[in-house]
């Protein structure tokens, strides 16, 4: 054998040595394969896409509400740091529109809203002791997001309130359709972001392996919880533990998760330098004051005076310029800033939907129609309850039906409902006006108003 035969055979050799021991590292690495806890998101009747739409709309409403920070170096920091962990992170083919913002709020705590769009406060970044344990609290969040608690939750909700088999009935068969014009999941403790204890302990559980494969020190998400439950010691505990319930052995779950994955990398992440700066900027930004709870049901601006058009699916109207618009498939809602309560559900405004109904063609069917949507209506609002019969009206020509009922309204008082139905080739077209009793009478002249303007398709 030649000598340049004999070298050759002794590189491969060598070669396929440190391919065998590579192999054999990989199948024995824990943190690799297979013994990391496998996750599965709890059953949800939504979309991906439900997800996006929802979280978008809330998130602006929540920017135009919450005091934010409105650093962009803050911001940017977090969009650096969370996309980091994101990308660790199963999407299972779904793609976020991530966004980060900071919250210039004292308070300990951090939100997600389904979709990405996710809300750290101050009082979190400056109670982290590193990036570590920052990274640990986004991890938790971005987790929620991602096996889309938000919306199974809600699902969980409409479940267990019989409401699962009518959203076409009501909501021109669109269950996103529903859960917007419902108006939920507004703020931390609104609908959407209810977590369950099961749910807490998933996204602890993949915010652990997430900060694992980021290169962190997996022990920050106990670290934080541990630091979290030392401020409880003689007050209120701080908001995050408030809105996500402790799922019980909290610490221990982590630490076993941590084991699973293979103990602590010897070269974990920790800190940094931009952590650091980016921690004493937060410090140095002015203090808002935070109003308190009470101004959450300060009633919003009165209906301006000038209307604008609206083309829906087989009507148009006009309603007050300073009244958002709300749509999705055939149903949608009008509402001033503020005339969404933070808690979930329409306070001051207007939904109009499109409900696909059976008629026989006889004087009864409109009055049919109208009763079996108030009863579906009520399935979803025990408090609901018709105050003045069902009384024959017209709306564009049309013969149709007023109906005023009464209801608990979201910001703690009694509201009144006043019900306009009549019945299209399209379905039963329903108006469906809403307001606090006390304010009902002023509102009720912007009501008559915006139905003056309807028009119906022909």
């Amino acid at each position: 054998m030649r000598v340049g035969e004999r070298e050759a055979k002794s590189r491969w050799r060598r070669i396929l040595q440190a391919s065998v021991t590579l192999v054999l590292a990989l199948v024995c690495a824990p943190g690799l394969w297979g013994q990391r806890s496998k996750l599965k998101p709890p059953w949800n009747m939504y979309s991906p896409q439900t997800d996006i739409q929802v979280g978008k709309q809330n998130a602006q409403m929540l920017a135009k509400r919450l005091p934010l920070c409105n650093d962009p170096k803050v911001d940017a920091y977090l969009t650096q740091l969370g996309l980091k962990l994101v990308a660790k992170m199963p999407n299972r083919g779904v793609q976020y529109p991530w966004e980060f913002h900071c919250v210039n709020s004292k308070e300990i705590n951090a939100f997600a809203l389904p979709g990405g769009y996710v809300f750290v406060n101050r009082g979190a970044i400056e109670a982290a002791d590193s990036e570590a344990q920052l990274a640990a609290v986004m991890a938790h969040e971005l987790s929620h997001v991602v096996l889309r608690h938000g919306t199974a939750q809600a699902s969980k909700a409409q479940l267990m309130q019989g409401a699962a088999g009518i959203f076409g009935g009501i909501f021109g068969g669109s269950a996103s359709g529903a859960l917007l014009s419902q108006g939920v999941a507004l703020g931390a403790g609104g609908l959407l972001l209810r977590y369950s204890r099961s749910d807490e302990t998933q996204a602890d559980v993949l915010g652990t392996q997430a900060l694992y494969d980021a290169g962190y020190d997996p022990r920050a998400m106990a670290q934080f919880f541990e630091k979290l439950q030392a401020e409880t010691k003689g007050k209120n505990p701080p908001q995050f533990l408030s809105d996500h319930p402790n799922p019980g052995n909290r610490v221990e779950r982590v630490n076993e998760e941590i084991d699973k994955l293979g103990g602590v990398p010897p070269n974990a992440k920790r800190d940094s330098a931009e952590f650091e700066a980016i921690k004493r900027e937060v410090m140095s930004l002015p203090v808002v004051k935070t109003p308190p709870a009470s101004a959450g049901n300060a009633p919003p601006a009165s209906p301006s005076g000038n209307f604008v058009d609206y083309q829906g699916n087989g009507f148009a109207l006009k309603v007050p310029q300073n009244w958002n618009r709300y749509e999705d498939n055939g149903s949608v809602t009008f509402a001033p800033d503020g005339g969404i309560s933070q808690k979930g559900g329409l306070a001051y405004g207007m939904i109009v939907s499109v409900n696909q109904v059976q008629t026989d063609g006889s004087e009864q069917s409109l009055e049919n129609a109208t009763r079996a949507l108030i009863g579906e209506l009520a399935r979803t609002n025990p408090g609901l309850k018709v105050a003045r019969e069902p009384a024959r009206i017209e709306l564009n020509g049309q013969p149709g039906l007023s109906t005023y009922l009464s209801n608990e309204s979201p910001n703690g008082t009694e509201e009144t409902d006043w019900l306009v139905t009549v019945l299209r080739p399209q379905g039963l077209v329903s108006f469906l006006c809403v307001a606090p009793r006390a304010a009902f009478p002023e509102y009720e002249k912007t009501f008559t108003a915006v139905l003056d303007t309807v028009r119906l398709a022909k």
